[in-house]
């Protein structure tokens, strides 16, 4: 059956339907020029023949690109639409009104500039090179909606070949708010991260990546679930990508479903989609945590969460502790471009997570382990410990 055609009835803002229509009609973001051009004088130092000295300039000193150009604040995001929020492959044309979004929280919350790029082609060799041709008019990439397993390949080519960050959100974007979270949760309950067994049901870019994330934080053990249950070192149909989380996690050796691994277990983190049975989550160990991210269905409601876990998050704004990527984005990015960082590193993640969760570390409570997207001490707490990262990771040019 064909999809149903939506024909917005912009003058009744009653229905929210239609007032999102109205709001994404002609798009949600333009190009605004910086300086004023009123004049001949003006546009002589604006454009001919004023702007000659500066490209001069920059062919002697290429640095004075991101002196002399919107370069040094300024963020692609790409995409080749093949993993657009839960709603899959639905190419590049309709995965614009996900990029202008992000376009506009890079600039509201960090203050860095965005531009949406949608690639009309999946094969990894074309976007990279793309993207690498792309590349000079940016200070840094942010990777967005790009199916796995292709998302790890195309991220780590284009971070060997470029001297920019690169920054796959959907993967580390959604670590670092997770870990930050975790962190404050353990702490409102009066234990430690590294006491803690946590199973994760998804596989994919966001899964993989807390993974790691967690394993870097000092998590005491985790397992990564995929359609076919634990993955485990030997499973005989594993990715090299899920061979190397394998290798990295499950130090318990668990094998076996989903439902398996969660027995006895101290943390859930969904980002997969699809229902944990009630009964699964009744075997977790008491007091646990339920991060169940899935949207707009999360993997276990709160409802049922709240009967057995002490502290319950999902990725939903009407529930508390929503696990927000905008949380991290454009602090990372705000400080990377900073320093004018040459990668975002490990250990700039890592210390993004610690500034995000400190940011309410004296606020604690069950119901508030996250700050608001809206909390205005998140950006500048996030860029600042980014900054500073990458100054001691070596990675800084300023």
């Amino acid at each position: 059956m064909a999809a149903e055609i939506i024909h917005p009835r912009t003058q009744d803002t009653e229905d929210p339907v239609d007032a999102v229509f109205a709001l994404h009609r002609g798009g949600k973001m333009e190009v605004r020029a910086t300086v004023p051009v009123r004049d001949a004088d003006d546009l002589s130092l604006a454009y001919t023949p004023g702007v000659a000295r500066v490209c001069t300039a920059i062919a002697e000193q290429p640095d004075l690109v991101n002196d002399y150009t919107w370069k040094g604040n300024t963020v692609a995001v790409v995409t080749d639409g093949t993993a657009v929020l839960g709603l899959g492959d639905i190419g590049p044309q309709a995965s614009l009104p996900v990029m202008e979004g992000k376009a506009i929280l890079f600039k509201q919350f960090g203050g860095v500039d965005a531009v949406p790029i949608a690639l009309d082609c999946t094969d990894v060799d074309e976007i990279v090179e793309t993207v690498v041709r792309l590349a000079p008019s940016f200070g840094g990439v942010n990777l967005e909606d790009i199916s796995a397993p292709r998302c790890f390949e195309i991220e780590r080519r284009l971070q060997e070949a470029l001297d920019i960050p690169i920054f796959h959100d959907d993967q580390h974007g959604t670590a670092i708010v997770s870990t930050a979270a975790l962190w404050n949760a353990a702490k409102v309950t009066g234990r430690e991260i590294g006491a803690l067994r946590a199973v994760i049901s998804g596989a994919g870019a966001a899964g993989i990546a807390i993974a790691k994330m967690l394993v870097a934080a000092g998590i005491g053990d985790v397992a990564v679930c995929d359609r076919r249950g634990v993955v485990y070192e030997g499973r005989g149909d594993l990715t090299d990508v899920k061979a190397e989380i394998a290798a990295l996690t499950n130090k318990a050796g668990l094998q076996g479903s989903l439902a398996d691994a969660l027995a006895g277990a101290d943390v859930f983190i969904g980002v997969s989609g699809g229902t944990v049975p009630e009964e699964a989550v009744a075997t977790m160990a008491k007091d646990c945590f339920v991060f169940a991210m899935a949207n707009p269905t999360p993997e276990i409601h709160p409802e049922v969460a709240h009967k057995y876990a002490a502290v319950v998050a999902t990725g939903r704004s009407d529930f508390p502790n929503q696990i927000n990527n905008v949380l991290a984005f454009p602090g990372i990015f705000a400080g990377a471009l900073q320093v004018r960082a040459t990668r975002i590193t490990e250990g700039m993640k890592l210390a993004a997570a610690q500034a995000l969760a400190a940011v309410v570390a004296d606020e604690l409570t069950p119901q508030r382990v996250i700050p608001s997207p809206f909390d205005p001490r998140v950006a500048p707490a996030v860029t600042k410990a980014v900054a500073e990262a990458a100054r001691r990771e070596g990675v800084a040019r300023r």
